[in-house]
């Protein structure tokens, strides 16, 4: 227990020593009062166990591309408000990087509770590789329901994080092909489980040549 504590004491340490880093960048891109109101918003997270990096990184993004305090703000906050949420659908000991993909996850309209039932069935493995995998089929036009049963059944079908990233890429080339979304990724997840119940050995990479989905 000590040994833990004095890890958590030690993570939080570097933790707040890069933040400290960057707030002379944020304050020296910012004007005064956007840099107050960020600063206010980063304490906040940083109190309610929110990682602050992106937010860090979607400021400077803001300043970058010349947006005014205002929106600047109002991105932090929305993007605040889905870290949160994230953080409360995969739980309070999800990794920095699960509550990064899981708010983006969020943004392109995923229910919390899809986040939720994907921890369930998956509790002590990475996250973050199955949400992202969810973030793209719906940004490739996957509707947000589907992309979230597909993951899912994958999870539940134990898929480890490298079988993932074949599914993703066979679904692109699926669709490069012609196939519509939505049936590129119902005809490989159904002939992707499939494969793994029948297999004698556990779950292997299972990514051949489904029947390919038609064109409508």
């Amino acid at each position: 227990m000590k040994i833990r504590h004095s890890a958590l004491v030690l993570g939080a340490l570097m933790l707040g020593t890069r933040l400290a880093a960057q707030e002379p960048v944020l304050q020296a891109r910012l004007d005064a009062a956007t840099y107050r109101s960020v600063s206010v918003l980063l304490d906040s997270a940083r109190v309610a166990g929110i990682p602050t990096q992106s937010l860090v990184s979607k400021a400077l993004e803001g300043a970058s591309k010349g947006a005014n305090g205002e929106r600047i703000v109002a991105a932090l906050r929305r993007l605040s408000g889905e870290l949160a949420a994230a953080r409360g659908a995969l739980g309070v000991e999800s990794s920095a990087a699960e509550i990064d993909a899981g708010a983006t996850v969020l943004h392109v309209g995923v229910e919390p509770r899809q986040l939720a039932r994907l921890r369930a069935a998956r509790p002590r493995q990475s996250l973050t590789i199955p949400l992202g995998m969810m973030a793209d089929l719906v940004a490739r036009g996957v509707p947000t329901d589907s992309a979230g049963a597909v993951v899912l059944a994958l999870a539940r079908a134990n898929m480890r994080d490298e079988d993932f990233v074949a599914f993703r890429r066979n679904v692109e080339r699926d669709i490069a092909l012609g196939a519509p979304p939505a049936a590129a990724a119902s005809v490989r997840v159904n002939f992707t489980t499939r494969a793994n119940a029948l297999s004698a050995d556990g779950p292997q990479s299972h990514q051949g040549s489904p029947p390919r989905p038609r064109k409508p």
